[in-house]
């Protein structure tokens, strides 16, 4: 098994540097296969400026291996050769966006077939804003205002992105709507990190969970726990 790490937005920044070493090393270091998912950024036709500027990220950190899989439709989501280069890649990024059409576009595809074979064979499995959201067992759509079944990698939980910002606007509403659900509101410029049940704040901001009518706020370096 993997590791997971869900970030809450302003991806591809200075203060991110943390969160995705962490990942990195994790990884195997900067030799490992870094294979980003643009996907989210296509709707907008922002997935191939998207997918360059988290290459450069990527490798201003040293990483030496690094590319975007061109993972934009449902098509190329069952594309042989885009799920062979996510099947052995061994940190998989998904960057922010369309949540949506994010999760609808891989729900039950062979690229995402390929990120779950990954994921158990050790790899690191990462997504920030949109990329997070989906990765959960359920995931709040804003353009609908309903809350949608997400990809399920972390049960019992629905993570409430850029939550320094606007995120924090929705907790009240998804609190009715999930109940006994864990919300996990992650700030910018801020992840968590797991191999297991346990997580790790890292970055510049704070992670804040709600459940069962309690507020708790963890800041970096601080560890806790999401499943119940």
């Amino acid at each position: 098994m993997g590791y997971l790490l869900l970030e809450g937005g302003a991806e591809f920044g200075g203060a991110m540097r943390e969160p995705d070493l962490a990942a990195i090393e994790l990884a195997g270091g900067l030799d490992a296969s870094v294979c980003i998912i643009p996907t989210a950024a296509a709707p907008d036709n922002n997935h191939v400026r998207a997918g360059k500027n988290g290459i450069r990220w990527f490798k201003s950190m040293g990483v030496r291996n690094v590319s975007a899989v061109s993972l934009i439709d449902q098509q190329s989501a069952n594309d042989p050769a885009v799920a062979d280069a996510l099947r052995t890649a061994k940190l998989i990024y998904m960057l922010g966006g369309f949540t949506h059409y994010l999760a609808q576009t891989l729900l039950g595809s062979k690229a995402w077939l390929a990120v779950l074979d990954a994921y158990q064979n050790g790899a690191v499995v990462a997504g920030s804003s949109a990329g997070a959201m989906v990765m959960c067992e359920h995931y709040y759509d804003p353009k609908s205002g309903k809350v949608m079944p997400g990809l399920n990698l972390v049960p019992n939980s629905c993570v409430l992105p850029h939550h320094n910002t606007f995120g924090k606007n929705w907790a009240e509403k998804l609190k009715r709507l999930l109940p006994g659900v864990s919300l996990v509101g992650i700030d910018e410029y801020t992840g968590v990190l797991t191999n297991d049940t346990e997580w790790q704040v890292l970055g510049a901001g704070a992670v804040t969970i709600y459940r069962n009518n309690t507020i708790q706020r963890y800041e970096n370096g601080q560890k806790l726990f999401l499943a119940e």
